[in-house]
């Protein structure tokens, strides 16, 4: 099997990066995830061993015959061990520091670089080459006796260090003698002796790592991947907002020379709803209370109006889409695409998200924050608009640009808005309201059971108008919307895994859309498949598809968005919390309990 995504995620929830099995530095935005690519040689398109390459982070060890990675047990820490020909071995740990200090949580816009010489003597070159303005390399710099100052657009960046700082400026290679220092952060001179310091903040970063994974209240099987995909959702979250972003990178391909390559560095109200409902499942409320935060303002900002489908970290609405042309993309296979037009576009599925990642705080005591009346008249509105639009055209979970349909899946959404309401107002006490809820409620899924079925094949249609699949007609039984053991739905769950289930994937459509016919499976959609497969009594077949989907994931553990169902080579943006949350789910659900070990 083929893994080209074979990248390693280290972040803070400010700023994060991804580092390739060589120990390189190949993908980082700053000041924030959706920011101007400090590291960009991921999508640059240049070999990044080669002389002109870019936008990265090497620390190359002369020589060098092995490398071995692992992460920090149950942190976003990563160590690389390089061993040269004759034995001589160096040890890389890699971190963005992350800790509370004064009260607050520290989490700077800075990388943290550790070099020490374990065995022989090793030499290594440092390449620090950042870029500027989307792939520009022509960055300026100043240095001190200790200090390299990188002059960005709009900011500065020193990497402040106990290396010889001329090798460093002319990439000289030299012998490591003694563990070297690298902090690439803000500018301004480094408090403190820089070694103890990074020293000091690595420990830190493992210590609030380790305590938070802690925390988490995984089940008795898989738990090195709930607890890895549990941190890596955690670092998609912008945590000064909430905001928690569909992906870390942009622009890699569904598949080869596709042209479907997107930037996924925003906040989808759907994708968000996916993970704050995954980490509930293993007790992370901390992401959802953040989020909440954020959904609230973007709620407030609409006054009962439209919401659109994702927003800027910071609840920016407007993300222009335009591209980027100094790279050329992942494997030379552009365009690289810098914001999203699908914030123009019309999804009412959004309503019934907001809605559903709120309702948890209508009942949770366990929040600093519960909800209340306040709260529920502010959603009241979204529930009015979920109400009005449930039955008309949009374009759809998959965003579909040239087309629009009434979707089973936004109007499914819609519907469970106004179910979800009806109970955080029984919650409330608030009876009258309960019952305008639940009327509504059950207007609506008459219309949809109606408009959607399609007794000729015996199955639910993905569209009001067509006779259409989709992979998302499995998330009517997650929505509660169908039964298990409703024969509608086993009758729609036998259509769909028959028309585009591929050997152990799963599509989210076969027909064809803006781009074509699509070439890979969406990894998402075989964990719902897993999940209706465990729900409907084929637990052996659950199981042995989720064991096959595992063996899929990078040696960091994760996956991306889309997966070549023949060569089993991964694609899409990287780490997709899509997937994650699918690890996450599938595990909880099928995992043998903890009475078992008794």
């Amino acid at each position: 099997m083929t893994v080209n995504l074979d990248l390693w995620p280290i972040g803070n929830c400010q700023v994060s990066a991804l580092i390739d099995r060589a120990g390189r530095f190949v993908w980082g935005c700053v000041p924030k995830v959706d920011g101007d690519p400090l590291f960009a040689s991921l999508i640059d398109g240049r070999d990044p061993r080669s002389a002109d390459a870019v936008g990265l982070w090497a620390i190359d060890l002369e020589d060098c015959a092995s490398i071995e990675q692992h992460y920090v047990t149950n942190t976003p820490i990563l160590i690389t061990r390089m061993t040269d020909s004759n034995g001589s071995a160096i040890e890389i740990t890699d971190f963005c520091p992350r800790f509370e200090r004064l009260g607050r949580m520290y989490r700077p816009v800075a990388f943290a670089r550790i070099v020490r010489p374990v065995s022989g003597s090793p030499r290594i070159r440092v390449r620090l080459r950042p870029t500027r303005n989307w792939g520009d390399p022509a960055v300026l710099t100043t240095a001190g006796s200790n200090h390299i100052r990188y002059l960005l657009d709009g900011m500065q960046l020193r990497l402040s260090t106990n290396a010889p700082v001329g090798l460093l400026l002319d990439e000289h290679c030299f012998r490591v003698e003694r563990t070297l220092h690298f902090f690439l952060g803000p500018d301004e001179s480094f408090s403190g002796n820089i070694a103890t310091t990074v020293d000091e903040m690595a420990d830190y970063t493992r210590y609030h790592w380790q305590n938070w994974s802690r925390g988490l209240a995984t089940p008795l099987e898989w738990q090195d991947v709930v607890i890895r995909s549990a941190i890596t959702l955690k670092l998609c979250q912008h945590e000064e907002t909430g905001a928690i972003v569909a992906a870390l990178t942009t622009s890699i391909p569904e598949h080869a020379d596709s042209g479907r390559n997107w930037d996924y560095r925003y906040c989808w109200i759907r994708d968000a709803y996916y993970t704050v409902q995954a980490l509930n499942r293993v007790g992370a409320l901390d992401v959802l209370e953040g989020y909440l935060a954020y959904l609230r303002n973007i709620v407030d900002q609409a006054k009962g109006g439209h919401i659109q489908p994702l927003y800027g970290v910071q609840g920016e609405a407007v993300l222009v889409e335009n591209e980027a042309p100094r790279l050329a993309g992942y494997r030379g296979m552009g365009p690289v695409r810098v914001g999203n037009l699908a914030y123009e576009q019309v999804q009412h599925d959004a309503y019934g998200q907001i809605i559903l990642s709120n309702v948890q705080a209508f009942f949770d005591q366990r929040l600093f924050r519960m909800a209340g009346r306040e709260d529920f008249e502010a959603l009241e509105r979204v529930g009015e608009r979920a109400v009005e639009l449930f039955d008309k055209p949009d374009a759809g979970l998959w965003e579909l640009r040239t087309r629009q349909s009434v979707h089973t899946y936004s109007a499914a959404m819609c519907w469970a808005a106004c179910d979800r309401l009806a109970n955080a107002a029984q919650r409330l006490g608030m009876e009258s309201e309960r019952s305008v809820w639940q009327e509504r409620a059950d207007r609506m899924r008459r219309t949809i059971e109606e408009a959607a079925w399609r007794p000729d094949t015996n199955r639910m249609s993905a569209t009001f108008s067509g006779d259409d699949l989709d992979a998302s007609l499995i998330q009517l039984l997650d929505m509660r919307f169908m039964a298990p053991d409703d024969e509608k739905f086993r009758g729609t769950l036998a259509a769909v895994e028959q028309g585009l289930r591929r050997g152990s994937h799963m599509l989210r459509y076969a027909t064809e859309d803006d781009f074509g016919l699509p070439e890979t499976a969406f990894n998402v959609c075989t964990f719902w498949l897993i999940e209706a497969l465990h729900f409907t009594g084929r637990d052996q077949d659950a199981r042995q598809l989720f064991e096959e989907m595992l063996e899929r994931r990078t040696a960091a553990g994760l996956l991306s968005e889309d997966i070549d169902p023949v060569s089993g080579e991964l694609w899409g943006n990287y780490p997709q919390t899509y997937s994650l949350v699918g690890m996450i789910n599938c595990a909880v659900l099928l995992s043998k309990p903890w009475s078992a070990i008794r």
